[in-house]
């Protein structure tokens, strides 16, 4: 029996895969949402779709299994968030404490910062002329 396939997908048009486009958001973010534990910076792009890219920092989470499941979680709230989520590159950091997180909580918290992230996009967009 074949399953069939939904739009709720993680394809590589989805991904910010270069540090060009890495450095777009660094440097012109316009919109940002932040919590102690992490970041999103964003910034409105031309494609109709939002793209992800993950800055998981050793430096902040000494253990690989616990950046390996940030980034899963992270890709995860993404995918079934990207239909709420106007045209955006965005990039999610980790900050101090974040490895500290539950699974769930780690969750919870993504799905607010990505609900709050297309307020601010939204409330953006209506102030350009």
């Amino acid at each position: 029996m074949q399953q069939m396939r939904s739009d709720f997908g993680f394809a590589k048009a989805l991904r910010l895969l270069n540090a060009a486009q890495y450095r777009s958001v660094f440097n012109d973010n316009l919109v940002r949402s932040a919590h102690p534990h992490l970041l999103i910076l964003a910034r409105p792009n031309t494609l109709g779709h939002p793209r992800l890219g993950l800055v998981i920092a050793k430096k902040h989470v000494r253990n690989a299994t616990d950046r390996n499941q940030i980034k899963r979680i992270s890709r995860e709230t993404f995918r079934l968030q990207q239909h709420q989520l106007p045209p955006l590159d965005t990039v999610v950091l980790a900050r101090p404490g974040v490895g500290d997180l539950d699974k769930a909580a780690l969750a919870k918290l993504l799905n607010k910062l990505w609900r709050k992230l297309a307020k601010r996009a939204h409330h953006q967009a209506q102030q350009k002329p």
